[in-house]
């Protein structure tokens, strides 16, 4: 009458390891990981970065000062 299957559940297996990595605060350079990092960028990747902190800090509506700033040709 009826034609059901029954599948047994098997348990879901962690693909993603949890990693810790420990540092001492006073010997390890941050900012020296941040520069490689970000070298390792295009320099379109790089202004688009900027260009999306500096949209988080504006109010609604304000439009960024772009007086500060030169305008250059970027090459690859």
């Amino acid at each position: 009458m009826f034609n059901v299957k029954l599948r047994i559940m098997e348990p879901k297996v962690r693909k993603i390891a949890m990693v810790v990595n420990k540092y001492n605060m006073h010997e390890h350079d941050q900012s020296l990981e941040d520069l490689k990092y970000w070298l390792t960028k295009t320099p379109i990747e790089r202004v688009s970065a900027v260009t999306f902190l500096i949209q988080q800090h504006l109010k609604p509506g304000q439009r960024m000062d772009k007086t500060k700033f030169k305008k250059i040709q970027i090459t690859k």
